[in-house]
This record gives C-alpha cells, sequence and structure tokens, in this order.
C-alpha cells in the first residue's frame, strides 16, 4: 500500500478523498490554491501546501507545481479526483515519469478515452452500437454539410477532445450548422486546447444511461450496475439515481455486457465509467468512456456497498479484483442532487458569497458529501458545485421521499441554490413514475434569456 496520497483537487471531491485515505490508515497531503486556504479539505488532510494563485491554470491545472508537491511531502501516489488533471495523460506520464502513482487509469487509458473519434472506432470495432456520426475530424464546413446529409439531421456538433457538454452544438438544419460549426471549434480548442470536432447524429429524447467499471492490473473487469443520468441542463448532470427506473434485467445485462467489452476493448485500469444513450426503442449506444471517478459515484457506493475512493487506491497499489457483478447484491435505491451555488430562476447564474446560515439534513438514508462550513465563503473562480445529497432507501418511492424532506431541511443562506428546482422535481408525477428523458428539465426552466421574478423554481 502507498506511503503517502497527495489528493491534487479541491472542494467536495477532495474532502471524500481524503476521508477514504483516513480511513484506510494512509496519510495524505491537500494542496490548495491561495483562494482556498480556509477550504475544509486542507483542514482534514495530514499536510497541505500552496501550489499557486486563485486561477487554476496557475494552481490545480499547474502539473510542475503538483509534481514537485508530491515530491516535497514524499508523496508515492496522486490521486486527481475529478476534473482539472484526472483525465490528462500526460500528467499520469509525469508521474510516472517522477516515479509516483497516478491513482486512476493508465497513460494510454486516457488517450484513447480522451479521443473520443479514435474511441468510437475501437467500440465500433469491438461490435458494441454507437451512434451514425462522421469517420473522424471535419476540417470544413462543406464537408460538414455533406456528412451531415448522410447521417441525417438533426447532428451534433462535439469536441473530439472532451467532454463535460464543452463544444457541443446540436443542428436541426444546415443553416444552424453553418451558423455553429465555427462557435463548436473556437470553444473546443478554448476549453480543451484542441479544436478537433465531429458529427453525431442527434438522438432525439433519449435515456442517458451509465455503466460503472473497475479494472485490476490482471486483465480483471466487471461493472457495479448502472446509473440513471438523464436529468441534466446544457449536458451537464444535475440528479443521478442507481439502479435506472428504465431498464429490465434483460436491458442491464446487454447494456452491462457491452461496457464491459468497452472497458476491454481499451484494456481499461481502475475505475471508469461506460456511457450510453438508449433511444426510445430501448436501442443503445455508445457514447464515451469517462476515465475517472465520476460526481455521481456515491449513489453506486450506496447500492453496492463498495467504497469506490477505496477501490482505486487498492486497485492502484495493485490489488485484485476478486468479484464480479453476479456477485454483488444490488440493495434499495439511490438519488443524488448536485447542490449548485446557481439561481436557476435566472438562468443559473452563479451565487457566490459567504454562508451565513448552514443546517445540514440528516437522519436515516440522507448522505451529504460536501466541503463547506458556515462563515465559508465561496470563491468566484471556480466551479459552483458546493455538495451533493444523495438519499437511499429499499425503493425508489422511499429514496424520492426521504430526498424530498432532506432538500426542505437543507438551509443554505443568502446563497441562491438548486435546492428548490430539486424539490419541485420530487413532487412531480412523471419524475416519480420514472417518465423522462434528457429535455426533462426544461419544464421546469423560463425561456432562454427570460428573467423570471419569481424564487421558488
Amino acid at each position: 500500500m502507498f506511503n503517502k496520497i497527495l489528493v491534487a483537487n479541491r472542494g467536495e471531491i477532495a474532502t471524500r478523498v481524503i476521508r477514504a485515505c483516513k480511513e484506510m490508515g494512509i496519510p495524505c497531503v491537500a494542496v490548495y490554491s491561495e483562494a482556498d486556504a480556509q477550504s475544509l479539505h486542507i483542514q482534514l488532510a495530514d499536510e497541505k501546501i500552496c501550489i499557486g494563485e486563485a486561477i487554476s491554470a496557475k494552481s490545480y491545472l499547474n502539473m510542475d507545481n503538483i509534481i514537485k508537491a508530491a515530491i516535497d511531502t514524499g508523496a508515492d501516489a496522486i490521486h486527481p479526483g475529478y476534473g482539472y488533471l484526472s483525465e490528462k495523460k500526460e500528467f499520469a506520464e509525469r508521474c510516472q515519469e517522477n516515479n509516483i502513482t497516478f491513482i486512476g487509469p493508465t497513460p494510454e487509458n486516457l488517450g484513447l478515452a480522451g479521443d473520443k473519434i479514435a474511441g468510437k472506432n475501437i467500440m465500433e470495432q469491438a461490435g458494441i452500437p454507437t451512434i451514425p456520426s462522421s469517420p473522424g475530424a471535419i476540417d470544413d464546413i462543406e464537408e460538414a454539410k455533406r456528412i451531415a446529409k448522410e447521417i441525417e439531421y438533426p447532428v451534433m456538433i462535439k469536441s473530439s477532445g472532451g467532454g463535460g457538454g464543452r463544444g457541443i452544438r446540436v443542428c436541426e438544419t444546415e443553416e444552424m450548422l453553418v451558423d455553429e460549426f465555427s462557435v463548436a471549434k473556437m470553444e473546443a480548442g478554448a476549453a480543451f486546447g484542441n479544436d478537433a470536432v465531429y458529427l453525431e447524429k442527434f438522438i432525439v429524447e433519449p435515456r442517458h444511461i451509465e455503466f460503472q467499471v473497475l479494472a485490476d492490473q490482471f486483465g480483471n473487469i466487471t461493472h457495479l450496475g448502472e446509473r440513471e443520468c438523464s436529468i441534466q441542463r446544457r449536458f451537464q448532470k444535475l440528479i443521478e439515481e442507481a439502479p435506472s427506473p428504465r431498464l429490465t434485467p434483460d436491458l442491464r445485462k446487454k447494456m452491462g455486457d457491452a461496457a464491459i467489452q468497452a472497458a476491454k476493448a481499451i484494456n481499461y485500469f481502475n475505475a471508469g465509467t461506460v456511457e450510453f444513450l438508449l433511444d426510445k426503442n430501448d436501442q443503445f449506444y455508445f457514447i464515451e468512456v469517462n476515465s475517472r471517478i465520476q460526481v455521481e459515484h456515491p449513489i453506486t457506493e450506496m447500492t453496492t456497498g463498495i467504497d469506490l475512493v477505496k477501490e482505486q487506491i487498492r486497485l492502484s497499489a495493485g490489488g485484485r479484483l476478486d468479484y464480479t457483478f453476479d456477485d454483488l447484491t444490488i440493495r434499495g435505491w439511490a438519488i443524488e442532487c448536485r447542490i449548485n451555488a446557481e439561481d436557476p430562476a435566472r438562468g443559473f447564474l452563479p451565487s457566490p458569497g459567504t454562508i451565513e446560515e448552514y443546517r445540514v439534513p440528516g437522519g436515516f438514508g440522507v448522505r451529504l458529501d460536501s466541503h463547506i462550513y458556515q462563515g465559508y465563503e465561496l470563491p468566484i473562480y471556480y466551479d459552483s458545485l458546493i455538495g451533493k445529497l444523495i438519499s437511499y432507501d429499499l425503493t425508489r418511492e422511499g429514496a424520492i421521499q426521504i430526498m424530498k424532506r432532506a432538500l426542505e431541511e437543507f438551509v443554505i443562506q443568502p446563497l441562491k441554490t438548486t435546492i428548490p428546482l430539486y424539490i419541485k422535481i420530487m413532487e412531480e408525477k412523471d419524475f416519480q413514475n420514472g417518465d423522462f428523458n434528457t429535455t426533462y428539465i426544461q419544464r421546469f426552466l423560463p425561456e432562454e434569456g427570460e428573467d423570471d421574478e419569481e424564487d421558488d423554481i
């Protein structure tokens, strides 16, 4: 096992990893920017070290400073969390060069998973259903217009170099394609340092289903069941649940087998997620492999009893995966709401500031992963995610009721958050019946550009 782990992240995921390290008896180092000097994660760690200025490029994305921090503190492993450097092949290689274990996939995995076009081609060769798309990156609009006609509208312009909703444009007509093509390339270049884009058929009103996979160094790969991630805005997930209310045992078996097959196709190692779209006819299509721990990993932990962060650490230390999905007992239902410091009534505008009143929910079946506390001032430089509220019960109906009650108890003042929106969703009949898709959230939001004066959205 490792002697010391440096956690190369911030916020709730850094807190989550530090807690796992402490439970495993492994000393840990927290890194922080100047803006995060009061963050909870550095208060929980055994050691802390400042790695730069507030701007992420000069701190949490600064490979030189993070590697130096690991060397200076004697850390022999780095856990990257999610976001930032977690999917950067170069960072994993830098860790290897300095005899530091990167707790995550191999550099080769990161390279393949990060190249959406190459990854899709590998999956097609492996016989996994994929969405009709261009055979590679598209350089000019004339080529884009020709391919769009072949795969038929609506189409999506997608970045080859990354995900998270960035660089994606949905085009229903050729005129829209012409307008959006250069914008998508520019956004992809800004977000990922790679402006390569490709076209993909847009599946109308699908569900977004992902499978958690684990793999060891000995070629053993399994999945831990699925997560339903269809409630999202602009390709950013808001609410997730496990299992999915849509999947039958037969469909779960087919999709789970495809997820393992996808991981095997790229010799995957450690924790990852294989993502699919599921259409109205229950035909599923491979989207991508997310080569990191996911924000929504707690709901899989709640239904399987497996601590995914500890498994990441154990597998990276050479541990063997000695169970399969059939060995697991998937029990109960879990729902996660991402609590963001944003105002849904005003186009999800960020709501930074100092937390003056903070009261967290509790009781049976409630879990909260967060890094905030009363008196904490949210930095303006980073993502608006301030916590993840998870409910658990033996039934989906019970998990919904617990979530609604927990949301109503949750007080974070005077910040605007997504809590009121989630309460409305928990009360809505289609959600309660499991009848929704990736367009579901639109019914709760004001029209684009509309300034809704009501605060109870």
